[in-house]
């Protein structure tokens, strides 16, 4: 049995018995005007953080979601955009479809709002999406990617690029992990299944979207997620597991290289009113801007000592200059 077919079983018994602890997620569920998230919706919530995020989903985006769990935030994307067909739910695992359709039923009984033809389910695997090129504004996935292995994860990667237009936005959540796991870990395939022992380093995680073409990056929230301890799993040491929320936009790649946001910025306090690198950054005296790695880099080779550089805070909220 393949790595895949083991997922498939795994999340095939999550559809058909829902398992509360089968992930773990400290985003509060959301509350706006109008939305009710039916319970069995939130037991059914197999991801790591939260894809849904409002300054993404203005002016009725296209959506796709890719792995459709219990149905929660596609019920969350449809209420941003109220169109038939408006947010496509794509799985691979017919039960979990099926669990989607029903509890659609309940939301339609606890939301006036929402009709169930919001949401077009589809059933296809991320490595092959029944989706066309450039059709997609705003793609997600939660807790999905992680579990590929490398050459799966390119090609799901390669797919959602594909099917985003321009400056389209691809939206995650995944477990990510900067300690070396072994290979017992690593070659668990119901660990890997369960969204434990696939995490990558940030770095590597970080890559595979810049490799596929995605110009821009932007992690925006980084978190605690798990523990693998030597009483429970087979390791000699602690390992501890973290979740990171990312967009990775489809931007041209600049010259460069990619622009990575991880949550740093640059105070400039010296005796003029700005400065400007004459690169397209301007540092208004004492406010914070926001700025991506490689300008932080740049800058910090200029030699100056009247402006202050934070550290990655791995949380960005947008703006800035880069």
């Amino acid at each position: 049995m393949s790595y895949l077919e083991t997922t498939h079983d795994v999340y095939k018994e999550a559809a058909l018995t829902p398992d509360v602890g089968l992930c773990c997620t400290t985003n509060p569920i959301w509350e706006l005007p109008g939305l009710k998230i039916p319970k069995i919706m939130q037991e059914m919530n197999y991801g790591c953080g939260s894809t849904v995020h409002a300054r993404d989903l203005s002016n009725n985006p296209k959506m796709l979601y890719v792995g459709v769990g219990g149905g929660m935030e596609l019920l969350q994307f449809s209420y941003f955009n109220r169109q038939k067909g408006g947010v496509i739910g794509v799985d691979v695992v017919d039960e979990m479809l099926e669990a989607s359709r029903q509890n659609f039923k309940i939301a339609e009984e606890q939301n006036s709002w929402f009709k169930s033809e919001f949401v077009d389910l589809k059933k296809g695997d991320a490595m092959h999406l029944p989706v066309e090129d450039n059709s997609i504004d705003v793609a997600a996935q939660n807790c999905l990617f992680n579990i590929f292995k490398a050459d799966d994860l390119k090609k799901a990667i390669k797919e959602m690029y594909r099917v985003l237009k321009p400056h389209g936005r691809l939206v995650m959540s995944d477990p990510t992990c900067e300690q070396p796991m072994n290979n017992e870990l690593r070659n668990d395939e119901r660990l890997r299944a369960l969204c434990l022992s696939g995490s990558l380093p940030i770095a590597e995680y970080i890559k595979a979207l810049t490799d596929a073409g995605f110009g821009t990056i932007e992690i925006r929230a980084r978190k605690p997620y798990r523990v693998l301890d030597p009483k429970n799993y087979p390791t000699d040491e602690l390992i501890y597991i973290e979740s990171i929320e990312v967009a990775a936009i489809k931007d041209p790649m600049p010259d460069d290289g990619p622009c990575i946001f991880t949550g740093k910025a640059a105070i400039y306090y010296g005796d003029a009113d700005y400065f400007d690198d004459k690169a397209g950054h301007v540092l208004l005296k004492n406010q914070p801007l926001a700025i991506c790695d490689k300008t932080a880099a740049a800058l910090q080779s200029l030699g100056r000592d009247d402006i202050y550089f934070s550290e990655s805070t791995f949380h960005y909220d947008g703006g800035g200059c880069c």
